[in-house]
C-alpha cells in the first residue's frame, strides 16, 4: 500500500470509531456520536482534530489486542460564531468512552492550548469513567484534568455537556468547570453509582433517580441546564457563549443595537399596591433588558433567586433578582450558593452585574441553622463585596435587614443603586418593628388590635419608603419604574472605565 493510501486509510478508521456495530447501538439508545455531537456545536467546517492517530500503550488483560484509532475522545479546536473554541467529545463506542492514560494526555493538551491561546474549553463527557485495565494511571490522568480545571478556573471559561454516564471520580471535573449542562433521560451523574448505594446503605434507585437530569437541575445544583435532547443542549451552550468573553482579560461579544425612547410603561403595574402580594420578577427583569435576551441559569433550582445573561443596550450584562413569587424572595441556603456562584462568575470574566432587590430577610427555622445559613449567606455577602466588576442595585420593593446589605448594597461596594417609589428600605417589616418597638404602649392599649394597626402605619410611614436611605446617600436616586432601563443604560456606560483593585493578597479564605 502506498503512502497516501495509507494515510487515507488511517483516517477512515479513525472516522468509525468502535465501528459500525457500536455506532448502531449509540443511536439505538437515543445518542448521538462523539464526531456527531462536535458537527452539531462547531460552525462548519471549522473543526481540526488533533491526535486522531493516538493509541493506547497497555498490553495487560488483553487491551493489547484492542487498539482504536483516538482512543476513545475526540479533541481539537473550531469556532462558534467565527470564536475560537477549544473542544473534547469522549466516544463511548470506544471502551465505553473510558479514561486512560493516553484518553487523559489528550484532553491534558487541549486545556493546557486553551490557557496558552485565550479560548473556551468546551468538553463533552460520555464515559464509564476510569479504564480499570490500566489501573492507577488512569487515576493519574483524571487528576492531571483535575488540576488543570483549578488552573484554568477564571482565566477562561470552561463548560461541560453531560451527554451519557459520567460516575466516580470523573464527576469532578465537570464540578470544577463554570457551567454544567445535562440530557435529560441519557445522562447521569454520581460519585457511587446505585449498586453502591443499595450494597452500603439498602437503598434502591435507578441511575435517573440517583443523579439524573432532572435531580441535579433542581435538587442538588449541580447542573445549570437540563436539556430535552443532545441537539437542544448544543444549541442552548452556543448561545450561552454568546454572552461570555474568550478569557479573564477581553469583554464579551456586543450585540448591535441602535438607541431609541426607553421609556417602558409596562414595568409602572408590576409591582402590587399589596406589600405582600408576590409578583414574578422576571417581568421586571424582560421590560428593562433588550427584547428575549434573558437567558436564565439555574432555572429549576432555588427559584427564590434569579441568575442569568442579558443585554442591555447589546451589551451583556449578569442579572440576580430576588423572586417574589417563591417562598416571598427570601435568602436562603441554596439561594445564598447559586447567587454567589453566578456573581464570581461574572466578575472573574468581566460582566458587568444588575441586581433587582425584593428581599424580606433569611428563611428563619432549624433547618436552615442547622444547614449552615449563616456561612451560606456570607457566601453571597463576600461574592458581592469582593467583585470589582460595575455593580448597579434595583430596590424594586422590599429591602429588609441583612438582607438589605447582602444584596449589593452601596455599603459592600455598588457602584449604583436606585429605588422605586414602592421601596421600603427598613431593619424588618412594619408590623414586626411595631410589635416589638410599641410593645408595652400596646400591651396596655384597651383595644390592642387597632393600638397595632395605629403603630404599624407609623412606623411604615416613617420607614418603609426610600428617602430615609436617600438622604444619607445609600440611594443614588429614587426614580419611577418605567426610567429604569434609561437610567441603567447611562450608569453602565459611565462605569464602563471603572478601575477598582483589590488588597495585595495571594486570596481571600471565602467562607466555604
Amino acid at each position: 500500500m502506498d503512502k497516501r493510501a495509507l494515510l487515507e486509510q488511517k483516517r477512515a478508521a479513525s472516522q468509525l470509531g468502535g465501528g459500525e456495530k457500536r455506532i448502531e447501538a449509540q443511536h439505538k439508545r437515543g445518542k448521538l456520536t462523539a464526531r456527531e455531537r462536535l458537527t452539531l456545536l462547531l460552525d462548519e467546517g471549522s473543526f481540526q482534530e488533533i491526535g486522531a492517530f493516538v493509541t493506547h500503550s497497555s498490553n495487560d488483560f488483553g487491551l493489547e489486542k484492542q487498539r482504536f484509532l483516538g482512543d476513545g475522545v475526540v479533541t481539537g479546536y473550531g469556532t462558534i460564531d467565527g470564536r475560537l473554541v477549544y473542544v473534547f467529545s469522549q466516544d463511548f463506542t470506544v471502551f465505553g468512552g473510558s479514561l486512560s492514560e493516553t484518553h487523559a494526555h489528550k484532553i491534558c493538551r487541549i486545556m493546557d492550548l486553551a490557557m496558552e491561546n485565550g479560548a473556551p474549553v468546551i468538553g463533552l463527557n460520555d464515559s464509564g469513567g476510569a479504564r480499570i485495565q490500566e489501573g492507577v494511571v488512569s487515576l493519574g490522568g483524571y487528576a492531571d484534568i483535575f488540576y488543570r480545571n483549578v488552573m484554568a478556573s477564571g482565566v477562561i471559561p470552561q463548560f461541560s455537556l453531560i451527554m451519557g454516564p459520567c460516575a466516580g471520580g470523573a464527576v469532578y471535573s465537570p464540578a470544577l468547570t463554570d457551567f454544567v449542562s445535562m440530557v435529560e433521560g441519557t445522562s447521569y451523574m454520581f460519585v457511587t453509582g446505585p449498586n453502591v448505594v443499595k450494597t452500603v446503605t439498602n437503598e434502591d434507585v435507578s441511575s435517573e433517580d440517583l443523579g439524573g437530569a432532572s435531580v441535579h437541575s433542581t435538587r442538588s445544583g449541580v447542573a445549570h441546564f437540563a436539556a430535552a435532547n443532545e441537539a437542544e443542549a448544543i444549541q442552548h451552550l452556543r448561545r450561552l457563549l454568546s454572552y461570555i468573553p474568550q478569557n479573564c482579560e477581553e469583554k464579551a461579544p456586543e450585540a448591535a443595537y441602535s438607541g431609541g425612547n426607553e421609556i417602558r410603561k409596562q414595568l409602572a403595574e408590576l409591582v402590587p399596591a399589596n406589600p405582600n402580594q408576590p409578583y414574578d420578577m422576571r417581568e421586571v427583569i424582560q421590560g428593562v433588558v433588550d427584547d428575549n435576551s434573558f437567558l436564565e441559569v439555574h432555572a429549576g433550582f432555588a427559584g427564590n433567586i434569579l441568575v442569568g445573561f442579558a443585554r442591555l443596550a447589546g451589551k451583556s450584562i449578569g442579572v440576580v433578582a430576588n423572586q417574589p413569587a417563591v417562598l416571598a424572595g427570601v435568602l436562603d441556603v441554596h439561594a445564598s450558593q447559586k447567587g454567589a456562584r453566578f456573581v464570581r462568575f461574572c466578575d472573574a470574566f468581566n460582566i458587568p452585574l444588575l441586581v433587582f432587590e425584593d428581599v424580606p430577610g433569611f428563611l428563619p427555622g432549624t433547618d436552615q441553622e442547622w444547614n449552615a445559613i449563616i456561612t451560606n449567606g456570607a457566601k453571597l455577602l463576600y461574592a458581592f463585596s469582593e467583585a470589582t466588576v460595575p455593580r448597579i442595585t434595583v430596590i424594586t420593593r422590599k429591602a429588609y435587614g441583612g438582607a438589605y446589605d447582602v444584596m449589593n448594597s452601596k455599603h459592600i461596594g455598588a457602584d449604583m443603586n436606585y429605588a422605586w417609589p414602592t421601596a421600603e428600605i427598613a431593619v424588618m417589616g412594619a408590623r414586626g418593628a411595631a410589635e416589638i418597638i410599641f410593645r408595652s404602649e400596646i400591651e396596655a392599649a384597651a383595644d390592642k388590635a387597632a393600638a397595632l394597626k395605629g403603630k404599624e402605619d407609623e412606623y411604615a410611614e416613617m420607614f418603609a419608603n426610600p428617602y430615609r436611605a436617600a438622604e444619607r446617600g445609600y440611594v443614588d436616586e429614587v426614580i419611577l419604574p418605567e426610567e429604569t432601563r434609561e437610567r441603567l443604560i447611562r450608569a453602565f456606560r459611565m462605569l464602563e472605565g471603572k478601575v477598582r483593585n483589590l488588597p495585595r493578597k495571594k486570596h481571600g479564605n471565602i467562607p466555604l
